[in-house]
């Protein structure tokens, strides 16, 4: 190998997240100018970078409005940037997502709207549905962050209490040609669940969002609770005709992004296994399977011989039950480094591409087989901070966060052991 531990898996976080810059994986997927108007609309941590991207390769008339997570804005000459809080919503970003809904009213079939949707969006674009208030909307979205559900599951919730996700804005903008350009952040790269799907179609239903509900038990405000129990939360069919016209391309995927972080690694004579790019669950039992993964590989040479890294991507969860920071990443990194107990010749790194672990503006942290003893002789007790959810403190404190700022894009979590 060419390259120390850390350095590698450092560049290949990097390439990772390069692989999935709007200015390079969008252009190509831009249509033809429109007869009509064309409307620029979209949310997400990396919607205001493509908003830069499709101002810089689009030549005509031009206007739009696109909703970021603060500190994720660019600067745009044609098109509004507009900054609001993320996990939790706040009144920009349901004032914003108002004013998006009222700028597609009255287009015709001459007009296009390109939709430029990445993870956060779903966030970002808060229109509470019928007899919902944004205090409703924000207790809802704090307990299911809670709760363990999967980003499939919390999505599926938000859509049926809204009144844009779920093909909403995708209706309102009938009967203009709708393109939507996607970043994936979610395992399976299903655009309902990109951002909340609020330009595509999404065939679940109230009753399968009170199923999750009931199987979390999630406490619903009164009013959140008579949308899913009444139907009229129902989101767009897809044999909606107010859908005809619509046209979705993914941009960028996790997939895309592990296959370059994979390219980083063989050039510096490491070979790669990419367990897959969906991966789920509770992420300190992640973390606990890929350790035993990884020391199958260094003891056995399987499923792979070393130097090797094994990646993966995807988006776990955390039940937070103690008091301590979160963060899946570190949370996954601090388990792994607990399940391998110091074992020789095993380093790794993980971290969400949007540089945002959590509520933490770190993207997540690095370790190797000194962590657990370099943290004894700080005092730390790596079980404990394990069970009190504070991985962030406890890679604060060794000072081996990965802090990056935002990267302008979104493509889950990133997670890379290096075997040697």
């Amino acid at each position: 190998m060419t390259l120390p531990p850390r350095e590698l898996l450092a560049q290949m976080f990097a390439a990772a997240v390069e692989a999935a810059q709007p200015a390079h994986c969008l252009p190509p997927f831009l249509p033809a100018a429109p007869k009509g108007r064309t409307i620029v609309i979209g949310a997400g941590k990396a919607s205001a970078a493509m908003a830069r991207a499709v101002e810089d390769h689009w030549a005509g008339p031009l206007e739009g409005l696109v909703v970021t997570r603060y500190g994720h804005a660019v600067a745009c000459e044609r098109i509004e940037i507009v900054e609001a809080a993320h996990p939790v919503p706040d009144a920009a970003g349901s004032d914003a997502a108002r004013r998006m809904m009222e700028l597609v009213q009255g287009l015709t079939a001459d007009d296009l709207v390109l939709c430029l949707m990445s993870g956060g969006g779903s966030a970002l674009l808060a229109v509470p549905g019928d007899g919902l208030t944004l205090e409703d909307k924000q207790a809802v979205n704090r307990a299911l962050l809670k709760s363990g559900a999967n980003i499939s599951e919390m999505n599926c919730v938000r859509r049926h209490l809204s009144a844009i996700k779920g093909g909403r804005l995708a209706a309102a903008c009938h009967p203009a040609q709708v393109v939507n350009l996607l970043i994936s952040d979610v395992p399976g790269d299903q655009p309902a669940d990109i951002a909340s799907g609020p330009t595509v179609a999404d065939d679940s239903s109230c009753a399968d969002a009170l199923d999750i509900v009931r199987r979390y038990g999630i406490d619903l405000p009164p009013a959140a609770r008579r949308l899913l129990e009444d139907g009229s939360g129902e989101t767009i069919k897809s044999n909606d005709p107010r859908l005809s016209g619509v046209e979705t391309h993914l941009i960028a995927t996790p997939q895309k992004a592990l296959g370059a972080a994979a390219q980083v690694a063989a050039q510096a004579g490491v070979n790669s296994l990419i367990l897959g790019d969906r991966i789920e669950g509770e992420a300190r039992e992640v973390g606990k399977v890929m350790a035993g993964i990884a020391l199958q590989a260094h003891d056995h040479h399987q499923p792979i011989a070393p130097p090797c890294v094994l990646l993966s991507g995807g988006e776990t969860t955390v039940t937070l039950r103690g008091q301590g920071r979160g963060g899946r990443n570190v949370e996954f990194l601090l388990s792994l480094a607990v399940a391998l107990d110091g074992a020789g010749g095993i380093h790794a790194m993980a971290g969400d591409t949007d540089g945002v672990d959590g509520q933490e503006e770190r993207a997540g942290a690095f370790i190797g087989p000194d962590t657990l003893q370099r943290a004894r002789e700080l005092g730390l007790r790596p079980r404990d901070s394990l069970d009190d959810n504070d991985g962030h403190g406890f890679f604060e404190a060794l000072d081996d966060a990965v802090i990056t700022g935002p990267t302008l894009t979104n493509v889950n979590d990133f997670r890379a052991i290096l075997v040697l």
